[in-house]
């Protein structure tokens, strides 16, 4: 695993807010975590979530039109409480450490991991923010993106807004249909450049979660499979969003309680 992140990768990444890492995995380590994702997707039989009843592609209350939403992308969230194998994955301290020094957070947790797999002709994942979904508020949370297929501009890869996570806020606009609806909440980057992240399989990417991204249309007849995780800075209290907290869980937080369930949020680094 290509783990070590020099100087130059987190000066980049502190003012892009976004970096690419080629060969993040050898081409042994791409086919195990293939095979372990895989896994534990059959098993789920589509089940978005665990604990709850909601199958991926099904109305969530979050998007303005589900049917819609369902063909951007087949989702699958918190493998790792269901799956020993993406656990192991998930809970790998050279990933933390990544996670750590790139956003200068001494500590990092597990927020959730997510399976985002594009089927042929995927509609396009429109301009969207990470942070404002989640149960917290900071602005050195960041997500981990491992492509397990060749992404590429024709079948969906990332895109990325420069710099955008420095003036983006924690208000959550969802994520529409129209691809510039990003842009009435932030004019100042309609005009701005993207960055396309084309990544052969087993390259990684890490991304501000207030940083402006957003994909392709699956243009191909091939899926576009990518394993994800969110990363939340240790330290951090509940901000009063459900998100994919369990309910027994809620029931036990008030806004402004720490956010340190080992159970919920495992701990995988800290400095």
């Amino acid at each position: 695993m290509n783990y070590q992140v020099n100087e130059t990768q987190v000066e980049f990444y502190q003012q892009n807010g976004f970096i690419v890492i080629e060969d993040f995995l050898t081409p042994i380590e791409l086919e195990y975590w293939r095979t372990l994702v895989m896994n534990a997707v059959r098993n789920r039989k589509g089940q978005k979530m665990p604990g709850k009843e909601l199958k991926t592609g099904e109305d969530d209350g979050i998007n303005e039109d589900a049917a819609y939403y369902g063909k951007v992308f087949d989702q699958l969230l918190n493998l790792w409480q269901t799956d020993d194998g993406v656990k192991e994955l998930m809970f790998d301290e050279r990933i933390g450490e990544m996670a750590a020094k790139l956003s200068g957070a001494d500590g990092i947790r597990i927020w959730h991991d997510q399976a985002l797999f594009k089927r042929p002709w995927a509609n396009p994942t429109s301009w969207h923010l990470d942070t404002p979904f989640w149960s917290f508020s900071d602005r050195r949370a960041l997500s981990i993106w491992v492509a397990l297929d060749d992404a590429t501009p024709e079948n969906g890869c990332l895109f990325f807004i420069p710099g955008s996570c420095h003036q983006t806020t924690f208000e959550n606009k969802g994520i529409g249909k129209n691809m510039d609806g990003i842009f009435e909440v932030y004019p100042q980057f309609a005009k701005i450049t993207s960055f396309a992240a084309p990544m052969k399989a087993g390259s990684c990417s890490f991304h501000n979660g207030l940083t402006i991204h957003g994909a392709n249309a699956n243009m191909t007849s091939g899926f576009r499979r990518a394993m994800t995780c969110a990363y939340m800075p240790d330290g951090n209290v509940f901000n009063g969003t459900a998100n994919i907290l369990p309910e027994d869980y809620l029931q036990t937080l008030k806004i402004g309680d720490l956010l340190n369930n080992d159970e919920q949020n495992p701990l995988i680094y800290h400095r």
